[in-house]
């Protein structure tokens, strides 16, 4: 057993969470982290899956994610639909606002303002961006795609329009990053896309061929490691690329790195607690994996875990997996 090393307060991000992987609980797990992606990051041979749950972008980590996709330190995202219609509307300049948690909500309902805990936005800029995804998806018609490809060709359309917007779809369409919404009609997305059929479009989300395009990354990649903010379908959609590619005879033998921020506990029995022991009966992550689980609110641990990223200046060493999707 070695001691437990006393945490000292440094102002350097990188070397506190150094120090605090030395120590316990849920600090401990948190400098493990940043430990565990920066051996992703030095791995010449790792293609980094994100996925990505929760309201990350209302909540204010829109900059955060896309530090992590300027500095080539994630791959593949996978997110919620949601997070990416979030996303757009900041592109377009749709904001949203410090609220609080303790409001009257039928008040907020007369006002047309949506709640999400903390944060306000107004319903109606929001129904503003529905439209124009209708309008933009109607323009495609017909048009039968992945998600990954319908948000690439939202990104263009984004930029073109709002030449001096940020995003995260922004970023990631300049780096070559891509984006899977596996569920994307649980989402304001969807919505729009609903609304473009209703009017006669002939608009088609493939989420089959979601999953076989992902699962094609994985089995072109030698090594893989999986990075979870939350849990939820984003989760078990990169999860199950090692399942799918060893059905397919492309045994991959799971995910070699493995890291979740969640507030979720593995005793309720669901999959956004899952702990990454329960995940190597399934083979879906490598026996001998190195892997972290950090019970931490993600709005607390991300901001931190990137700064500390960004201290260390990480230089990737790995080559982005040439996609090519090959149709079966």
């Amino acid at each position: 057993m070695k001691p437990i090393t006393p945490v000292l307060p440094v102002r350097e991000v990188d070397r506190l969470l150094a120090g605090m992987g030395h120590g316990g609980f849920q600090g401990g797990r948190l400098g493990e982290s940043l430990n565990v992606w920066k051996k992703m990051i030095e791995d010449p041979d790792c293609t980094i899956f994100l996925g990505l749950s929760g309201a990350m972008i209302p909540a204010g980590m829109q900059a955060c994610l896309t530090e992590l996709v300027r500095r080539g330190y994630v791959d593949v995202i996978v997110s919620t639909g949601a997070n990416v219609f979030h996303d757009m509307c900041e592109h377009q300049g749709v904001r949203h606002y410090r609220g609080h948690h303790h409001v009257d909500d039928s008040e907020l309902f007369e006002k047309g303002i949506d709640r999400i805990y903390d944060v306000f936005a107004y319903e109606g800029e929001f129904r503003g961006v529905d439209r124009l995804i209708a309008e933009y998806a109607a323009s495609l018609s017909p048009y039968s795609g992945s998600s990954r490809d319908f948000i690439e060709k939202m990104a263009d359309y984004l930029q073109g329009e709002w030449p001096s917007g940020t995003s995260l779809v922004s970023a990631c369409k300049n780096a070559g990053v891509p984006i899977f919404i596996p569920a994307l009609s649980d989402s304001s997305i969807g919505i729009a896309l609903v609304m473009a059929r209703r009017d006669g479009a002939d608009i088609t989300i493939d989420q089959l061929r979601d999953a076989d395009e992902i699962t094609q990354i994985v089995e072109q990649s030698k090594k893989t490691g999986v990075i979870y903010v939350g849990g939820g379908v984003p989760k078990n959609f990169i999860q199950q690329t090692q399942v799918i590619a060893s059905i397919h005879e492309k045994d991959c033998g799971g995910h070699a790195y493995a890291i979740q921020y969640t507030t979720d506990a593995p005793h309720w029995g669901g999959l956004s607690g899952c702990t990454f022991e329960e995940a190597v009966s399934w083979g879906k992550e490598s026996v001998d994996s190195t892997h972290v689980q950090v019970f931490c609110d993600a709005t607390i641990a991300l901001p931190i875990i990137v700064s500390g990223l960004n201290s260390l200046n990480l230089e990737r060493k790995a080559e982005r997996v040439s996609f090519q999707y090959h149709n079966y």
